[in-house]
């Protein structure tokens, strides 16, 4: 599992190079293939989970980018994102949705009545793209331009641009598709000045796309499932029924909750999403999420807080307390306000290395609250199991603080890479390797399960210094 290296290239831009991404993704499989001791002529066929929101515009005939991928982290648009959400243009579209919401008492118009703009969507960047990129604009102007999320540009160039495609967890996470009528938001592109031509069609997420050229790996391999990397984790975790939850906690933290066939509009901090497509059944998701987790714990180790990742739980169960320090998480990007400062606060002569650590530690399992109640409050559904991935989710003072707090049991499966797990299924199902998901559950190894330990009341001063942090870290 290697890490494609993000590029800064000016303060509060995120990068990737294509051809890196490109060249590290055939790599990648054939390693996989390679250390599994198989040769490629036995692969029945590949999964392909991605990165979700980070894009690449380029030109249909030459193939060529107009520009590096826009990452979800990216904050280029933040200016941009903070005049829109004031404008006036924007109260009137809440206005006009809200009054038919009122009439028609149909959901589908909810969504748009408190529509708020956020840099991690992919929407005001792509605006950016087109207000600042000739070539880009020029060549949709002719029918020229193609926009792909990391997932169609693997597809385009695995299948040496024969097929251009996306899926519904894909599309329905870039904030520019509309998942109520399933299709790219005109409305939207209008009011951004987007083309509505650059967009690839939307596939099932389980679907035979095509096959890889054999020049890429020997032999044409087909590829049977494109999946986002949040929506993959949900399926490899068989949070297959409505009420199941899955919390993932990797570069981010996502809390997604299994609505069914209902498809709830947004909530303020919870956004509608497609979980999967398999022929007629279309799963929906509500998710919730939170910036910099494993980015705060890499940073802490970057600057030698720790040497190793696993030391941190033993670092923050040597203390019983931070000693009041809290941690605001914020490096990149916070959903409600791009201009959040990450800080620490409550530093004192006596504080040490462990109080630092056990703060950034805390600050997680007090996000997933958060996060936790808003959900509890907003998505009419019981919540059934919560299962938990994600590389921090192998950290048992996170797992046990977080059970705790929401006064729940959470489950951790033996395996924490959820996403290439979902991947495998879906591909695994449109293949016929495997008939349906009950033969999947039967697949789930669990190897811890952490329930509630402690009441609520024992850290409820503790939390409520940290809010008070929050919001002095606020608008910066």
């Amino acid at each position: 599992h290697e890490q494609v290296e993000s590029l800064y290239p000016r303060p509060g831009w995120v990068e990737l190079d294509p051809e890196v991404l490109w060249s590290q993704f055939v790599g990648v499989i054939k390693d996989a293939v390679q250390a599994a001791g198989l040769h490629m002529r036995q692969i029945a066929g590949l999964g392909i989970s991605t990165q979700r929101a980070t894009f690449i515009t380029w030109h249909k005939r030459t193939g060529k980018p107009f520009h590096n991928f826009i990452s979800w982290q990216d904050l280029r648009s933040s200016e941009l994102v903070n005049s829109w959400n004031k404008s006036l243009l924007l109260k009137v579209v809440h206005v006009i949705f809200t009054v038919l919401h009122f009439l028609t008492g149909n959901d589908r118009y909810l969504a748009p009545s408190f529509l708020t703009f956020s840099t991690q969507q992919t929407s005001m960047k792509l605006s950016w793209v087109f207000k600042n990129i000739h070539e880009a604009e020029e060549a949709a102007k002719k029918n020229n331009c193609c926009f792909g999320t990391v997932d169609t540009w693997l597809l385009y160039r695995l299948t040496k641009g024969s097929v251009y495609a996306t899926d519904y967890s894909n599309a329905s996470a870039t904030g520019v598709f509309e998942p109520f009528t399933k299709s790219w938001n005109p409305t939207l592109c209008n009011l951004l000045s987007i083309p509505m031509s650059i967009y690839p069609p939307v596939k099932d997420t389980s679907f035979n796309f095509g096959s890889a050229d054999s020049e890429i790996f020997g032999v044409p391999i087909p590829i049977m499932a494109v999946v986002a990397d949040q929506q993959s984790a949900m399926f490899g975790e068989c949070c297959f029924h409505p009420g199941d939850v899955k919390l993932t906690m990797g570069t981010g933290g996502f809390w997604n909750v299994n609505t069914g066939e209902h498809l709830f509009a947004s909530r303020r901090g919870l956004y509608p999403l497609i979980g999967w497509k398999i022929g007629e059944e279309v799963v929906y998701l509500t998710e919730g999420c939170m910036s910099d987790i494993g980015t705060a714990i890499r940073w802490a180790q970057d600057i030698n807080l720790f040497t190793n990742v696993d030391e941190t739980e033993k670092m923050a169960r040597s203390i019983v307390d931070s000693q009041g320090v809290c941690f605001v998480p914020g490096f990149q990007v916070s959903v409600n306000d791009p201009y959040l400062c990450a800080s620490f606060m409550g530093l004192k002569p006596s504080t040490t290395r462990n109080h630092l650590v056990r703060a950034i530690l805390e600050s997680v399992a007090f996000r997933n609250k958060q996060l936790y109640d808003i959900i509890v409050k907003k998505v009419r559904i019981p919540l059934q199991t919560i299962r938990a991935d994600g590389g921090v989710s192998n950290n048992s003072f996170v797992m046990q603080m977080t059970s705790d707090l929401i006064n729940k049991k959470i489950e951790k499966p033996a395996n924490a890479d959820m996403s290439s797990l979902g991947a495998a299924f879906l591909a695994g199902l449109a293949s016929g390797f495997w008939t349906d998901k009950e033969q999947l559950k039967k697949l789930r190894r669990i190897e811890a399960v952490f329930e509630p330990q402690k009441e609520l009341e024992e850290y409820k001063p503790a939390m409520d210094i940290w809010l008070q942090a929050m919001k002095r870290s606020l608008h910066w």
